[in-house]
This record gives C-alpha cells, sequence and structure tokens, in this order.
C-alpha cells in the first residue's frame, strides 16, 4: 500500500512564499503542480527575469529561487539544513513540511527580491548582457 505524502500542502505552503512579490511581479504559470513568477526586467533575449518558481514533482516538492544563482553571496549564511535540500544552484527540495527550512526559505527570498529589484544589480545585469 503506498504511503500518502503530503505534496499538495508542501506545494502551497512553498508557493505561498511568493506570495509576497506577485503583486510587482508577473506569474507566468499558476496550476496546481507548477507555479512560475517572472520579473518585470525584459532580457536581451527578450525573457523576461525569472524570479522563482515551485513544482510539485513524482519524489518531491522543489522550490526555485534565480536571484541565489545570479547573486551567490546571498547563500552565505545558509544553514547546513538548507544546504542539504539544494540540488545545482538554485532548487530545493522537500519531501515534507519543514518550518524552520521554510521561514529561511522566506528570508532567502525576501533577500533576493530586494536584490532583483535594485537598480545598480539591474544595471550590472543589463551591461552583461551588452559585454556578451
Amino acid at each position: 500500500m503506498p504511503i500518502k505524502n503530503n505534496f499538495n500542502e508542501i506545494f502551497a505552503r512553498l508557493k505561498s512564499i511568493f506570495q509576497p512579490y506577485a503583486k510587482k511581479m508577473d506569474p507566468a504559470s499558476d496550476t496546481e503542480s507548477y507555479y512560475l513568477l517572472n520579473t518585470r526586467y525584459i532580457m536581451k533575449n527578450k525573457q523576461p527575469l525569472c524570479f522563482g518558481g515551485v513544482r510539485r514533482g513524482k519524489n518531491y516538492v522543489s522550490f526555485y529561487l534565480m536571484s541565489v544563482y545570479a547573486c551567490p553571496e546571498l547563500l552565505q549564511s545558509m544553514s547546513p539544513e538548507l544546504k542539504k535540500r539544494m540540488q545545482g544552484k538554485s532548487c530545493f527540495n522537500f519531501k515534507e513540511v519543514d518550518e524552520n527550512l521554510f521561514k529561511e526559505l522566506a528570508t532567502l527570498t525576501k533577500a533576493g527580491a530586494a536584490k532583483f529589484n535594485d537598480e545598480k544589480f539591474i544595471e550590472d545585469l543589463r551591461m552583461a548582457q551588452n559585454r556578451q
């Protein structure tokens, strides 16, 4: 008999971390299993800069935060527990609700939103794109 997982609750909780930023950004996808939030900054490739998202998979729920990829210094104070959940440079996987880690992700997301709204960061990004 399969073990019933609580991925729907995990998905909803992780998605709620993005809610404070949804008014100043644009949801590109909002389904029962995939939520994607883009900034309003349009990159050189004519696509919006992705802020992050949540994806419900078969084995875990993934939380993506692109600002930690673009600004790895945001990860300097990350706890070892959250680091264990990290896959790649901007993805965190969860199989259960973890209040402490979700709170830490909310803090990291807030710092990432501040970075992606920083005029100097956006100007540096624009300059880097122009060099390519």
